[in-house]
Order: structure tokens, then C-alpha cells, then sequence
């Protein structure tokens, strides 16, 4: 065996184990706020606190309108914390719609280890809670990015009105493999969030959004979501868009528009 080929399968080892062992750092990019912060916004709103369990809090924001239509449960992409992301909500309360956001654990002011099946009940947990006060018949849960998988593993396991996904993916994997082709990611990687295996058992009817120029999660992985299950989803691309930017094409917003005013 020669020397560079030694090298070669140390390198390929030594970042398998730091793929392993650090993937957190790569996958979540969070923001965290002390505990005593402030949010502050010009529309209505209160702050929630979902207590899952001995040291395990979710923090979210509800945005209220005096007599809504809905309720609108928006899981996030993978940085920064609700303070950010709240501005999206107005995309949904201009049209009568509460809005609920909440933090991930390790997000803002959420607390608690965070992995793959932790999330998941912790998202079913905050659902039913949503649903104490608002009819499932009238609650869209929407998932960006990585949310997407969150969102629709949500809808497969209720009954919600409508799905909305913006950027999803296939798998996470098939996410990973595109940037580390050469890892055995299918054994290293401890988030699966399987969006193909739950898609299939959502009830309700599914939009997805997507732009036709995203470079982190391909067009394509959208197109293989829909075959699926393609009477019960919607595919809508957004011609141009990008992972990030959809939000500035004037027909994301007409999109939204009328699937809630549907």
C-alpha cells in the first residue's frame, strides 16, 4: 500500500469521525437569546412558552389577528432564532391568519438536547397545543427548508388543511451526499428526516414552492416529491429563485395569496 494511499484513507477516516461527531455545528447554524430579551414588533403578538418537559422549553411568538380566518404554524430554515424569522409572518397575517413560530432546541430561547426524534415531538407537542384553539380544518403548517421535513412528517401524522413546503428536500441525505460524495453519509449522518417516506401519508392537499435556481436544495428534489403522491401535491416554481430570495419574486406572494385565500 503506498503512501499516498495511506493518506488518503486516514483523510477520508479522520473526516468521517468529524462528520460523526460534529455535525451539529454543520447542520444548525442557531441563534441564541438570553432569556430576559425583548421581542418587539408593530403588529400584535405574545410570547409562548411550550414546556415539554424537566428542562426542555420551546419558545415561540403567536401573531394575532382580532377574528381569523386560520392559523398559519411556520417552522423555520436551520439559522438564526424566531427574532429573525418573524418577520415572514406578515406574508400570512395581512390575510387574516394568526401565525405561530417557535424555536428548535438550542434556537433563541429554547433549551434542550436537540436530535432528530427530540424536534419531531417536540413540533406534535406544540401542534396539539394549536390545536386546543384552533380548528384543525382551518391550521396550515408551512416548512422552509430544513423545516420542510419537520413540517411534513407534522402533516403526515394529523390532519391539517393544507401543507405548504418552500424549498424542500427529497431526504436530508440526499443533501449531504451532494457536498460529501466520498463519506459513508448514509451511516454517519443522524438526521434522516425522511420527507419521501412521509409525504406519501399526508392527507391533505400540498403546495410546494420552489426556485428553479436553488443551488443548496436542487429544483429536482421537488419534482421527485410530487411523484409521490401527485394528485394531492402542487408544484409551483418559482422561475429564477434561489435557495434564499424567493421572498423577492412578486409571484411567491401571489402564490400565497391565493392558496389562503382558497
Amino acid at each position: 500500500m503506498n503512501q499516498f494511499l495511506i493518506y488518503s484513507i486516514a483523510f477520508i477516516v479522520a473526516l468521517t469521525l468529524a462528520a460523526y461527531f460534529f455535525q451539529e455545528r454543520f447542520i444548525f447554524k442557531p441563534e441564541k437569546l438570553s432569556p430576559d430579551f425583548k421581542f418587539k414588533y408593530d403588529i400584535p403578538f405574545n410570547e409562548l412558552f411550550f414546556d415539554i418537559a424537566p428542562g426542555v422549553s420551546i419558545n415561540g411568538l403567536h401573531f394575532y389577528r382580532p377574528s381569523p380566518i386560520g392559523l398559519v404554524f411556520y417552522l423555520h430554515g436551520n439559522t438564526r432564532s424566531i427574532k429573525g424569522w418573524a418577520k415572514y409572518a406578515r406574508d400570512f397575517y395581512r390575510y387574516n391568519y394568526d401565525v405561530v413560530l417557535v424555536d428548535y432546541r438550542g434556537f433563541g430561547k429554547s433549551t434542550g438536547k436537540r436530535s432528530e426524534r427530540e424536534i419531531i415531538g417536540d413540533m406534535q407537542f406544540v401542534y396539539e397545543s394549536l390545536k386546543q384553539n384552533c380548528r384543525e380544518d382551518r391550521l396550515i403548517v408551512y416548512g422552509r427548508s430544513i423545516g420542510s421535513g419537520l413540517a411534513t412528517r407534522i402533516a403526515a401524522d394529523n390532519h391539517p388543511r393544507y401543507l405548504i413546503l418552500e424549498a424542500p428536500y427529497y431526504n436530508f441525505q440526499k443533501v449531504v451526499e451532494r457536498f460529501l460524495p466520498f463519506l459513508p453519509v448514509r451511516y454517519v449522518l443522524r438526521y434522516k428526516l425522511r420527507t419521501d417516506h412521509w409525504i406519501g401519508r399526508v392527507t391533505c392537499h400540498t403546495y410546494i414552492l420552489h426556485g428553479t435556481r436553488d443551488w443548496l436544495i436542487p429544483f429536482r428534489h421537488s419534482v421527485n416529491l410530487k411523484k409521490i403522491n401527485p394528485e394531492k401535491i402542487t408544484l409551483i416554481p418559482i422561475r429564477g429563485g434561489g435557495h434564499n430570495n424567493l421572498t423577492t419574486f412578486p409571484e411567491y406572494y401571489n402564490f400565497i395569496r391565493d392558496i389562503l385565500k382558497e
